[in-house]
């Protein structure tokens, strides 16, 4: 099973929740905003969905 996290940058604030939190280190930072660096290590746990309070991470399973 594969999942697909997704950043919305129109939302993000930069707040870096879900970088300090994703147990896979699938978010980095790029010019103040969140963006996922390693897509392939994501667990589907959503962990970084419930950290962000501004709504802009979804999760898909592809």
């Amino acid at each position: 099973m594969a999942f697909k996290p997704t950043v919305d940058l129109d939302k993000c604030e930069g707040c870096e929740e879900c970088v300090e939190n994703c147990p896979s280190e699938v978010m980095e930072m790029k010019d103040g905003k969140a963006f996922v660096a390693n897509e392939d290590e994501c667990l589907g746990c959503e962990t970084c969905v419930e950290v962000c309070e501004q709504g802009a991470i979804t999760v898909e399973e592809i």
